[in-house]
């Protein structure tokens, strides 16, 4: 499956270059090694092949198990690294698998804290990326997409459109030594968090959050790549 992760990357880049009006930006600030959550805004199912296509790190996703009921589709997913969820098990068994992923020496996945498809704007995100991020310790890395809300079909990976805009912001990590306190400490955390994705978007795609872009870190910290 690596070959074929390996190759559909490359495909999904070649096509998003010759088709698309694509461009990526802030790739430099991708840590090479250690455990990594990406967390990104969410218009479409193109949203995770784009990710994996041009964040330079071997991924996995979390995924509701229904994608995986055609074939062909299966097969796609599992080799970009999807994980299929069942309905009603999804909580706990994704908050384990995730922090299994996370605590390999250099795990790193894929989330979409909205939790579903938003292409009209962001809306808001449970606490869970919170709990995440300070469970794991591990670096979290926001990236703000769009142009990917007219493309709900995953075969338009081989014929993507359009104007798409990858935009990859400062890794950082919940400041050490801070605890929450509350269930309302690990929601203004999980806001803090989104705001540092909608930072990255325009206006008029930042919904629930463009409060949150203008506000400044309480509870997070830059990190320098490489350290």
């Amino acid at each position: 499956m690596g070959i074929f992760y390996s190759g559909g990357n490359w495909i999904v880049r070649r096509t998003s270059w010759l088709f698309a009006d694509c461009r990526v930006s802030g790739r430099e600030r991708v840590p090479k090694t250690g455990p990594l959550i990406v967390v990104a805004n969410h218009q479409s199912n193109m949203d995770p092949p784009m990710i994996a296509a041009f964040v330079p790190r071997r991924m996995r996703f979390p995924a509701k198990a229904e994608i995986f009921e055609k074939g062909w589709a299966a097969y796609l997913l599992n080799a970009w690294g999807a994980f299929p969820l069942k309905r009603g098990e999804t909580d706990r068994q994704a908050y384990e698998w995730l922090l299994a992923e996370l605590a390999k020496p250099s795990g790193a996945v894929a989330l979409f804290p909205e939790g579903t498809r938003t292409p009209r704007g962001m809306r808001r995100a449970k606490s869970g990326i919170a709990t995440l991020a300070l469970r794991s310790g591990a670096t979290l890395l926001p990236v703000g997409l769009t142009g990917t809300e007219g493309m709900s079909n995953y075969f338009r990976t081989l014929w993507p459109t359009g104007k798409i805009r990858i935009k990859i912001g400062e890794p950082f990590t919940v400041r050490p030594g801070w605890k929450p306190e509350s269930k309302e400490e690990l929601d203004v955390l999980a806001t803090e968090i989104m705001g540092r994705i909608a930072c990255l978007l325009p206006e008029e795609y930042r919904g629930a959050y463009s409060d949150a872009a203008a506000a400044p870190p309480q509870h997070t910290v830059d990190i320098a790549v490489g350290l």
